[in-house]
């Protein structure tokens, strides 16, 4: 399967401005250095994120977002002890963005720390920390950011402290500046230990460490499960002299079992006193015990790093004593090579354009089609048996009063319905949160979960059972509307709304679905679903003479719920396909998901002829002209869909049906089509020459690119892109394939895909001397490349080239539509061409 199939990472989802856009910078850091004793410190490294963001852990899945790397560079006056421990509120688990890969990372804020002996405080200490941080619908390549600190010997628990913005620092400011707000300053020291020994006789010993903790804080089990705190253990250094004897043991009557909030699982701790205690057999009486005894606190809301604490034991003198200290080293890296990618003609040129196009504007999310989407399932909602006979039921009832007061009364009522189904999709957002919504869209289990949901859903349209809410439900609503009053009509509508939920729970719960992926789609598509159930009751209570027009009560409204059955079985296969794609089974490729859409709407089609029947179906002696009609476009939508199935000779692939975009999977991801070869004798020349989206051709590399572009006398598209980003996905699937647009890039342009989240390393690790920044590999070279030349960090973005570098049109961010692609893309080249380009690309056909 492609690698374009990771449906996860999302780059970017917005809609930008490349001249008022600015970089995106989430991820504020700061230090802190921290002397504990003689030349003995501790160095924090602090990320406070932006609301939303996040970064990884130094443990999180290298094949899903970039784990955070701490780094030093080498040097004789001090060295590292121990590994970087790291200290915030750490979340695991499956990962949207990263085809749910299992990922650590940390909101809000997360301290790095390492312990460090220094023996020349009066030199420099150079680290840096190389991150990658994404909120929930996109990500920002990784970055480094460098510190230079100088501890200039201070004393006791003096810190010095600075912040560090991807830049070096020389020195730092005071501690007041840090901007680390509401921590306590100076050295925290809750727990307090004290040894004693116990003599068991026959060479065995028993250690005890007594733990007293400050009010409010807490330290853990050693018995609690991984990647959680860091366990309380008494840890040896490994001697023939000794040898440990039975289990830690753990006495205290301050155990807690519960919950916690800062590592979200299961945790045994203890606060006030609590004793540790380790039996220990000698074996030579001469040999000094030694080890650790370590442990890690933390109170409500954050934790201090854990805890070594160094102790040793003399059998000979029976003296066993505790002592700060701590442990082992690790490598640094180096500086790399500097390279300048800034290109100034690029920078100027894209200030004013030679094409007066392109420019994308910022704006918000247009919810007017999630609100038309729920009108639209609130129609439906009313042609289904348990909504339409309550119209003129409930209208009959305004109606015997005064014309005015029915009216009131009507209107009550259906406002009821809307503050109803409003409010439930208030509290789904509540409930799940705005974020848990989003990430709906591409979580497998999610998705599979919703397949066999609207399985069910579909099931029951067809009359082999119901959905219901429980009876007492409607019983009780009902009894509270005989009230009277405003109560009492509320409740008439609520009633409403629990009898009807056969009929209406498979409509809302696949509105919900659909609408979830934005943080107010619930909200709009329930105001459109009650909006389009409440209209009818107000207007007929207003017109009563109306409820003449409207069709008797029959079999076509059983028929209405089959058709909306075959429709949500056909849903169905759509987040199947989503959880397939996410997790690469390869179970629902393009000619199965087609097939089952081909063989659901031709048994839709049977059905509307009166050749299928289901359990609830009465006899159909002869169709309505409304039943031809509906059958007839119901044979029509067969037709088309088997047209999917044709080849496109100009892909190489199956000819994707504009009315499926979004729904059905990639036409390329199939199971029976070869991909096409590339041109060996381009490649040859031009290493990164490759088969990009849509069986494009295309190069990796800018320099190889422009090379080819002066070559052929052809403006180049740069594409800014990941593996994973969604959006570029979009448009690579949803407009590239359309053949006006597609024939525009591949024969008058030259396609640059630059992928700003590749992996692969670089032969040298390279130093931007314009951001001051190392650039590991290749996603960070092409990442610099964009922001140095275009002053963006997110994908996709688009830019038109001409050969001798100058910019034809303002940058374009994603925005769906063919027409204002195609057009972009033809301003560029009426630019290039006006500019002296011979625009020859498409009469001579040059097709590399």
């Amino acid at each position: 399967m492609h690698k374009a199939l990771v449906l996860s990472l999302l780059f970017t989802a917005s809609q930008l401005n490349p001249v008022a856009a600015q970089v995106l910078e989430p991820v504020h850091w700061s230090y802190a250095l921290k002397n504990t004793g003689g030349q003995n410190f501790e160095l924090v490294l602090s990320a406070k994120m932006d609301p939303g963001w996040a970064i990884y852990s130094q443990s999180s899945d290298p094949n899903a977002a970039q784990p955070t790397e701490i780094s030093f560079t080498n040097a004789p006056h001090f060295d590292r002890t121990g590994e970087v421990a790291e200290l915030g509120k750490k979340k695991q688990g499956p990962e949207p963005l990263f085809d749910n890969l299992i990922v650590s990372k940390y909101y809000d804020r997360v301290d790095f720390v390492q312990k460090l002996v220094i023996r020349d405080p009066s030199l420099p200490i150079r680290v840096s920390a190389y991150f990658m941080s994404c909120d929930d619908s996109k990500c920002i390549p990784p970055a480094s950011v460098d510190f230079e600190i100088t501890p200039e010997k201070p004393e006791g628990n003096q810190m010095v402290a600075g912040t560090g913005n991807a830049l070096l620092i020389p020195g730092g400011p005071s501690l007041d500046e840090t901007g680390v707000d509401g921590d306590e300053p100076g050295l925290l020291d809750p727990v307090h230990l004290r040894s004693e020994l116990k003599d068991l006789g026959g060479g065995t010993f028993t250690l005890i460490v007594h733990a007293t903790i400050d009010p409010g804080w807490y330290i853990y089990s050693h018995y609690i499960p991984e990647d959680g705190p860091i366990p309380s253990a008494f840890e040896f250094t490994a001697s023939d002299g000794y040898q440990r004897s039975g289990k830690l043991v753990e006495e205290s009557e301050h155990k807690i079992e519960q919950f916690d909030e800062i590592f979200e699982m299961q945790l045994t701790k203890y606060k006030t006193l609590v004793r540790f205690s380790q039996d220990i057999l000698i074996n030579d009486p001469a040999a000094l015990v030694s080890g650790f005894f370590t442990y890690q606190t933390c109170d409500a809301t954050r934790c201090l790093p854990p805890a070594n604490v160094a102790f040793s034991f003399d059998p000979a003198s029976r003296k066993f004593s505790l002592e700060t200290e701590s442990g082992p080293a690790a490598s640094p890296s180096g500086d790399g090579t500097n390279i300048d990618q800034l290109i100034p003609k690029l920078v100027e040129t894209q200030k004013a354009p030679a094409g007066n196009c392109g420019e994308e504007r910022l704006e918000g999310k247009n919810h007017w089609w999630t609100f038309i989407f729920g009108f639209l399932g609130g129609l439906l909602a009313l042609l289904t048996p348990c909504v339409f006979p309550m119209i003129p039921l409930t209208v009959s009832f305004f109606t015997k009063d005064t014309k005015r007061k029915g009216l009131h009364n009507a209107l009550i009522y259906g406002l009821s319905i809307i503050v109803i189904y409003v409010a439930i999709g208030l509290l789904i957002t509540a409930v799940f949160g705005a974020t848990a919504l989003n990430e709906l869209s591409t979580n497998w289990i999610a998705n599979t979960l919703f397949f066999i949901i609207f399985i069910l859903f579909a099931f029951s349209f067809f009359g082999y059972y119901e959905i219901t809410l429980p009876s007492s439900w409607a019983n009780k609503s009902d009894a509270l509307s005989d009230s009277g009053g405003l109560l009492g009509i509320f409740f008439m509508a609520f009633t409403l709304a629990i009898v009807s939920f056969s009929c209406t729970g498979p409509i809302i719960g696949s509105a919900i679905v659909q609408s979830a992926s934005s943080k107010m789609g619930p909200f709009v598509v329930m105001l459109g679903f009650s909006t389009a159930l409440a209209i009818p009751f107000g207007f007929f209570a207003a017109f009563p003479a109306f409820l003449n027009s409207l069709p008797k009560s029959g079999s076509w409204m059983n028929s209405v719920k089959v058709v909306l059955g075959f429709l949500e079985l056909a849903l169905a296969f759509k987040f199947l396909s989503v959880a397939d794609m996410v997790q690469h089974w390869g179970i629902l490729g393009y000619e199965l998901f087609m097939g089952a859409w081909v063989i659901i709407f031709a048994l839709m089609t049977l059905y509307l002829f009166g050749l299928l029947r289901f359990p609830h179906d009465s006899p159909l002696k002869r169709l309505s002209a409304t039943r031809w009609g509906f059958a007839l476009a119901s044979l029509a939508a067969t037709v088309y869909l088997i047209t999917g199935f044709t080849y496109n000779d100009e892909l190489k692939t199956y000819r994707s049906l504009k009315l499926m975009s979004g729904l059905a999977p990639p036409a390329y991801y199939n199971y029976f089509l070869a991909e096409p070869e590339l041109d060996a004798s381009i490649r040859e020349r031009y290493p990164s020459f490759s088969m990009c989206a849509n069986n494009l051709n295309c190069f990796k590399d800018y320099y190889e690119g422009l090379a080819f572009a002066r070559e052929k006398n052809k403006p180049m598209l740069l594409d800014f892109t990941g593996y994973g980003c969604v959006n570029c996905r979009k448009t690579e699937e949803h407009i590239w394939v359309d053949p006006s647009v597609r024939s525009k890039i591949a024969n008058d342009y030259v396609l640059v895909s630059l992928y700003v989240d590749d992996r692969a390393p670089l032969e040298q690790e390279l130093f931007s001397s314009v951001r001051n920044t190392r650039l590991r590999n290749v996603g960070n070279k092409w990442a610099d490349f964009q922001i140095v030349n275009f002053n963006q960090n997110s994908q996709p973005l688009y830019v038109l080239v001409s050969p001798d570098e100058q910019v034809l049109a303002k940058p374009r961010g994603y925005r769906e539509g063919v027409e204002s692609y195609a057009s972009f893309l033809e301003c560029g080249l009426e630019a290039f061409r006006k500019a002296g380009g011979s625009g020859e690309g498409r009469q001579l056909g040059l097709i590399y």
